[in-house]
């Protein structure tokens, strides 16, 4: 694939699941947190899609989710590869969105004087929404490579 494209491809891939991810996680959150406020939902999501951006420029994902399937032995593009991709993408992502989501969460309990802990706080959401980051991953991801790909434009050799 020709570098260019694949970079473009790429940052379309992070902006897009950035927001994906932070859309889904933030209504998630919230919901689950019991006390659903716009106000909340929009800072939760604004912090967790910059952290998010943040974190798919810095750390190659796609080449740790690629070479954490070449090391099980799973074959390029395989349902089982997806599977894969999708869970190293989710144990890199969601837990940084979570910790972040439920210490906004947090903080604005505290203030509210809310007795809790954040430990109290964070360790029941983590499972929780380690599953819905898995399942919006392997929603999402597909439908966000096709976009990326149609607006980097065609691929050389075709």
């Amino acid at each position: 694939m020709d570098p260019k494209r694949e970079k473009k491809i790429g940052i379309r891939m992070n902006v897009m699941m950035a927001v994906g991810m932070s859309l889904g996680l933030s209504l998630f959150g919230t919901w689950m947190s019991g006390h659903f406020t716009l106000m909340g939902f929009f800072i939760s999501f604004v912090a967790s899609t910059v952290v998010s951006m943040v974190l798919g420029f810095i750390i190659p994902i796609r080449r740790l989710a690629v070479g954490a399937c070449r090391k099980c032995g799973l074959k390029e593009r395989s349902v089982k590869a997806r599977l894969m991709e999708s869970l190293v993408f989710d144990l890199i992502y969601t837990p940084v969105m979570t910790a972040l989501m439920t210490a906004l969460a947090y903080s604005n309990a505290v203030k509210q004087g809310a007795q809790v802990t954040y430990p109290a706080i964070f360790l029941p959401a983590l499972p929780a929404s380690l599953v819905v980051g898995y399942v919006l991953i392997l929603i999402l991801q597909p439908i966000f490579l096709k976009i990326a790909g149609k607006a980097a434009g065609p691929a050389s050799g075709r």
